[in-house]
Formats: structure tokens, C-alpha cells, sequence
């Protein structure tokens, strides 16, 4: 499979997937932060 095709079927850069075929890590070694909705001020209110 083509650096192209893993790029389109995971949405990552190309980039990103050559960094990832050259190193021995499996996982990406960063976090994803988890945003808050545009609800949550709210939240008390519609509870």
C-alpha cells in the first residue's frame, strides 16, 4: 500500500505517515486535548 493510500484511509498527512513507517513507535506519541462543547455553559439549565 502506497504512503498515499494509508494517508487518505487515516485522514493523516503524508508527513506524518513516512515519520511513522521510519520509527519503531506504533502509537502516536501525542494526546488528543478534549474540547469542551458549545453546550457546557448551559449545561445546568437544560439538565
Amino acid at each position: 500500500m502506497s504512503i498515499r493510500e494509508i494517508s487518505r484511509r487515516t485522514g493523516l498527512a503524508r508527513n506524518t505517515v513516512k515519520k511513522y513507517l521510519r520509527s519503531d513507535e506504533t502509537e502516536p506519541s501525542y494526546e488528543r486535548r478534549g474540547s469542551s462543547s458549545k453546550l457546557d455553559p448551559y449545561a445546568e439549565k437544560l439538565a
